[in-house]
């Protein structure tokens, strides 16, 4: 009788998507610093780091200068994202035009 697992199969150790000891430490000390801290504060801000630029940009109580800040750093998440350059070549590596033109251009019927 074989010993071993069959191809493909697996057997022991780690369930897949459960973190490593190491891992499930690290978060678990973050989430007892995050909560230690939440406690210390007497009305902490409960929303996001985008939420929290937003309302700085929105309090007109603060200097013009933090709230332009704020807005700087909430834009890029607010409007369409930013068009990044994007090289795009044919099978061939040429370029696309090229390659359409080769692939509808018929060769001589006479040649």
């Amino acid at each position: 009788m074989p010993s071993g697992s069959k191809p493909g199969e697996r057997r022991g150790g780690r369930a897949k998507g459960t973190p490593n000891r190491r891992t499930q430490e690290r978060e678990d000390a973050t989430r007892k610093a995050i909560l230690a801290i939440e406690a210390s504060l007497p009305a902490p801000f409960s929303g996001d780091a985008h939420a929290l630029m937003v309302t700085v940009y929105k309090d007109t109580q603060l200097p013009i200068d933090l709230r332009l800040d704020a807005a700087k750093a909430a834009i890029r998440f607010e409007k369409s994202p930013q068009p990044t350059a994007t090289h795009v070549s044919g099978a061939d590596g040429g370029t696309i035009l090229s390659s359409l033109l080769v692939s509808f251009v018929e060769p001589d019927a006479g040649a």
